[in-house]
C-alpha cells in the first residue's frame, strides 16, 4: 500500500509536469510474469493514457492495481519532465554553441590555430603525386 505522504508527492510531481487527471485515460489489463496464476487472471496492469502529449504509460510492478494506478502517474508525470528538460538544454546547448563560435579568439588561440593549419597543408603538400621533369 502506498502512504498518504508518497501520494502528496506523486501528486505534486503530476502538478509540475503539469499533468490533470481530466487528460488521463486509465485502462486496467491482465497482468503477466512472476506471481503465478493470480496475476495472470486478475486486470491489476494500468495502462495510462496522456491525451495532451499521447504518452502511453504501462505499470505493473505490483500485484495491487491501486499501487500501480499511483507508480503509473508517477512514471508519467517523470517522463513529460524529462522530455521537457531535454528540449530545454537542447536548446541552452545550441545557445551556448553559437555564443562560442561568435567569441573573439585571443590572440595566442589565432597564432595556435594558423600554425595547425600551416602544419596540416604541409602535410597534405607531401602527398601530391610526384611529377618527373623530363
Amino acid at each position: 500500500m502506498i502512504s498518504p505522504s508518497t501520494i502528496d508527492r506523486i501528486r505534486s510531481l503530476m502538478e509540475e509536469a503539469s499533468v490533470f487527471e481530466e487528460d488521463l485515460s486509465e485502462s486496467f489489463i491482465l497482468g503477466g510474469g512472476p506471481g503465478g496464476q493470480k496475476t495472470n487472471k486478475t486486470s491489476s496492469v494500468v495502462r495510462l493514457m496522456h491525451e495532451p502529449s499521447g504518452l502511453m504509460v504501462r505499470c505493473g510492478e505490483t500485484r495491487s492495481r491501486e499501487t500501480n494506478r499511483w507508480l503509473a502517474r508517477r512514471m508519467l508525470a517523470e517522463t513529460i519532465l524529462e522530455r521537457e528538460h531535454a528540449r530545454k538544454s537542447s536548446a541552452r546547448q545550441a545557445k551556448e554553441k553559437i555564443r562560442r563560435q561568435k567569441r573573439r579568439r585571443s590572440r595566442r588561440q589565432r597564432e595556435k590555430l594558423l600554425a595547425d593549419k600551416h602544419a596540416h597543408s604541409e602535410k597534405k603538400a607531401l602527398r601530391r603525386p610526384v611529377v618527373e621533369e623530363g
